[in-house]
């Protein structure tokens, strides 16, 4: 009977061990798939917002050059902000600013939610987390020509955070739509302050875009990088994501 018991004994540590393995096993296989969906969500949104930030560095860099030649009419800044309307003014100010924040506040998620990623286990979250870390290294650059749209890396921090929308959650965060921001613009000083500055750049840029095109070229095309990062096989964005090339630029 003792070689029974010693039997059932070891039947039973084995099951346990199973049992432990398998859940073991489960919990990994769903983390995995929480990380997956973490990032095909915010990857989504991360890349909706890249585009846009570098959609208008393209346009304000392209502009520039338009105003070089006459013939050509005006660029974009000269057009909306110096010679147009108070609101297209505004509008300009204000959307360029937001599509900045907006590209902070989804890497602040992505900081926040996914927490790297376990970088190890994906080379190409690795690339999109360095590819982050080239677009802020640009963003800071110091430059003793230029320094409109430049944010350190804590002020990068900062206005991230106050991108993300409060009533968000883990999981199923999001930042503040364009509405709501430029409603806090108006109402919130404090929120307000932090932006002060950069829409002060915007209209520097309008003034004299010429001592900005390298910064801005620099970090127009790492955003492009991390666009084909993001969206690798052109799913999204299928056209309309050119990184700028003074050099190339489009002749009338």
């Amino acid at each position: 009977m003792e070689w029974l018991s010693l039997a059932s004994a070891a039947v039973a540590v084995c099951g346990a061990a199973a049992a432990a393995l398998f859940s073991y096993w489960q919990q990994r296989r769903l983390r995995s798939r929480e990380q997956r969906d973490y990032m095909d969500r915010y990857g989504a949104s991360l890349a909706w917002a890249a585009f846009d930030l570098q959609t208008r560095l393209f346009n304000i860099l392209h502009g520039h050059d338009t105003d070089q030649d006459p013939a050509r009419g005006d660029g974009f800044l000269t057009s909306f902000l110096i010679r147009g309307t108070p609101r297209e003014a505004d509008f300009v100010r204000h959307s360029t600013v937001f599509v900045l924040a907006e590209y902070l506040g989804w890497v602040e998620i992505l900081r926040r939610d996914i927490q790297f990623l376990e970088l190890g286990r994906s080379r190409v979250n690795a690339q999109v987390m360095t590819q982050i870390s080239r677009i802020g290294a640009s963003l800071s650059r110091i430059d003793t020509e230029s320094n409109e749209l430049r944010l350190f890396r804590a002020q990068q921090r900062a206005v991230g955070e106050l991108m993300v929308h409060p009533d968000s959650e883990p999981g199923r965060r999001r930042c503040l739509g364009y509405a709501e921001f430029c409603s806090k613009l108006e109402h919130d000083q404090e929120f307000a302050a932090w932006f002060t500055d950069l829409l002060a750049d915007v209209d520097g840029l309008a003034a004299d875009t010429a001592q900005a095109v390298g910064r801005l070229t620099d970090l127009q095309v790492q955003l492009v990088a991390l666009i084909d990062l993001l969206d690798p096989g052109r799913e999204r964005f299928p056209q309309f994501r050119l990184a700028y090339n003074p050099r190339t630029r489009p002749r009338s």
